[in-house]
């Protein structure tokens, strides 16, 4: 009878609960030149594993400067997006598929000002074949308040 244990010097399961290897959305982030010269600080990205199939989870953020300021005197809505957009990346392709957008919808609830850091919390929400959803809420670090709501509609590209 077995007790479910692995016998010494046994290889584990593959149930086992290993760490995803996240070299690759790692060294994706570091070659984005995009989002540093914006100033987006990567606080995380993992993939839970709780669910089948695991899910990407990502976790930035940014702070709002002079030059993200529009004339009426609030942040330029590109920015929020480019934010949003940069995180959903991260979450995307956490789980190891080069994964790429395929659209997105972004709904701007509230304004962000100068002086403000933004974050940005992405989960992907499901996916379905070669494609995926994944939400990403952008919130006011000091208070937070949702700046915005984004959702991202992925394609991930056959392996090279």
């Amino acid at each position: 009878m077995s007790t479910g244990a692995p016998r010494p010097g046994a290889e584990p399961s593959p149930d086992a609960h290993t760490e995803p290897d996240l070299t690759h959305v790692r060294t994706m982030w570091a070659d984005d030149r995009a989002s540093a010269a914006l100033g987006i600080e990567l606080l995380e990205v993992s993939v839970d594993t709780t669910g089948e199939p695991p899910v990407g989870l990502a976790r930035t953020r940014m702070p709002v400067v002079a030059t993200m300021v529009n004339g009426h005197d609030i942040m330029h809505g590109g920015y929020i997006f480019t934010l949003a957009d940069s995180t959903f990346a991260l979450a995307c392709n956490a789980t190891g598929r080069l994964t790429v957008a395929a659209g997105c919808d972004i709904t701007f609830v509230t304004s962000a000002r100068l002086g403000d850091v933004l974050v940005a919390d992405a989960r992907e929400r499901l996916t379905y074949g070669r494609s995926g959803l994944t939400d990403v809420t952008v919130t006011r670090e000091a208070d937070g308040a949702v700046v915005a709501e984004f959702r991202g509609r992925s394609r991930s590209l056959p392996p090279r």
